[in-house]
């Protein structure tokens, strides 16, 4: 009955990760997304596009450390891609969150969530660079989607979007091939500075 507890209890933590606000909007919604939506649909977006990986992955690994990796804002808060002084302290934080979060969890089940979201964290694996991948595309084309909503609400210039988003290739670069082009027409657009 212990472990059933500590399961649940940690289920029920998770669900402050919808209160957690991030800059992106939904596609054609006036709001911002929620940490637990983009969780979501990233990891939906890592099951449909596992066929562009280079190399192959483990989609099941990538969904799980997709499903995972943000739970860590419960406590760390979301901290926007593109602003490099709220990144400062930001794997500190993290890694605090992680131990706090996933120690709530039966001693097998801590260490197989925390080791997949340290994979993710490193990108040193094909899972990781894969997963991380789809946490970078996902945002660019909802702003693709939205005119640039949440890049011209903060500022952010092309090269910001090019460098954070240049992992992509190294996973897939045929999303990037896909999206690069995109990205370059939102500049001409005045979408990014």
């Amino acid at each position: 009955m212990d472990k059933l507890i500590a399961q649940l209890g940690f289920l029920l933590e998770l669900d402050k990760l919808k209160a957690i606000l991030r800059r992106t909007r939904p596609v054609g919604l006036d709001r911002y997304e929620n940490t637990a939506e983009h969780s979501w649909h990233v990891a939906l977006m890592a099951m449909l596009l596992a066929e562009h990986a280079e190399p192959p992955v483990a989609v099941e690994r990538v969904v799980k450390m997709l499903l995972l990796h943000d739970i860590v804002e419960i406590d760390a808060d979301d901290t926007f891609l593109y602003d490099e002084a709220a990144a400062a302290g930001k794997a500190d934080k993290e890694v605090a969150a992680a131990e706090r979060l996933f120690g709530m969890l039966p001693p097998e089940q801590a260490r197989e969530f925390h080791a997949l979201w340290r994979e993710y964290e490193e990108r040193a694996t094909a899972d990781g660079r894969f997963a991380y991948a789809c946490d970078r595309l996902l945002p660019m084309l909802q702003n693709l989607a939205n005119e640039g909503a949440s890049w011209q609400e903060n500022s952010v210039r092309f090269e910001q979007v090019i460098r954070k988003n240049l992992p992509i290739n190294d996973a897939a670069p045929a999303l990037w091939q896909y999206v690069l082009p995109k990205l370059e027409a939102a500049r001409d657009k005045g979408w990014l500075g």
